[in-house]
């Protein structure tokens, strides 16, 4: 039997992309998966279809994690319906938006995802995990320079992790642990079309840097694996290895 067998896991912004395949592969693993999105409805109540065909269990929430209220409502519908809370997947990013204010990268990828912790930290239950996603050129942003179009992006995605990392012995006291995931561009979402839409070829610079940029469900399986992975919280886990941005921290 799954170790997520009958847990309930949130995930953030997993309306599409990797965050809706990450939730699809709890579901298949017997977790009952909180899919959250921001306005596209239809978009996630088609991702709660595909699951439940499959047999799994899924519910859509509606809710805006750059609010109080929506980080609250999100975590407890999950409450609400399942009965707990024992996995949140803090998915959810950007910035690369120019509609949503100058400050909106740090407001959604720090401001947030610290939000988020705490009102997790008040529903996870003990044996817990947070996992928390995001991209080498935002983890390794104060050793390895990125693409101008994307460093506002890496720096406040930075700025969420190593807030969320300082918490780690509050998150150990409530017996919840701390799991960051990193990969390079990921092929086919948001991001990385933006990225390439402002800069042509950055992809392709990508692609012969790293040897293999990986596809949105091969991250997504990685993610997946972290959320019962036999790892020491605060883990960091580098998918794809990330050796070209350690060789660039070591030289």
């Amino acid at each position: 039997m799954s170790a997520l067998a009958g847990k309930t896991a949130v995930v953030t912004g997993s309306s599409r992309g990797v965050g809706a395949a990450t939730a699809t592969l709890l579901a298949e693993q017997g977790a009952n998966v909180v899919i959250n999105y921001r306005q596209k409805a239809p978009r996630a109540n088609k991702v709660v279809a595909e699951i439940e065909a499959a047999g799994g269990q899924a519910i859509a929430v509606g809710a805006d994690i750059t609010e109080a209220e929506g980080i609250a409502s999100l975590l407890q519908a999950a409450v609400d319906t399942y009965g707990g809370l024992d996995l949140l997947v803090l998915n959810a990013s950007g910035g690369m938006e120019t509609n949503l204010g100058e400050d909106y990268a740090m407001r959604l990828n720090r401001d947030a995802q610290v939000a988020a912790l705490e009102a997790g930290l008040e529903r996870l239950a003990p044996g817990g995990r947070v996992v928390f996603v995001t991209s080498h050129q935002a983890h390794f942003i104060d050793e390895v320079e990125t693409m101008p179009e994307y460093e506002q992006v890496a720096r406040s995605k930075r700025a969420g992790e190593t807030a969320l990392t300082a918490r780690i012995d509050e998150m150990s006291a409530k017996g919840v642990s701390f799991v960051v995931v990193s990969g390079d561009m990921i092929e086919g979402t948001v991001t990385a079309t933006l990225l390439n839409r402002a800069r042509p070829g950055a992809l392709e610079e990508r692609r012969e840097a790293a040897g293999k940029l990986y596809s949105v469900e091969e991250f997504a399986a990685e993610v997946a694996a972290m959320a019962t992975a036999d790892v020491e919280t605060g883990h960091i886990e580098l998918v794809g290895g990330a050796e070209d941005f350690l060789a660039r921290t070591r030289g």
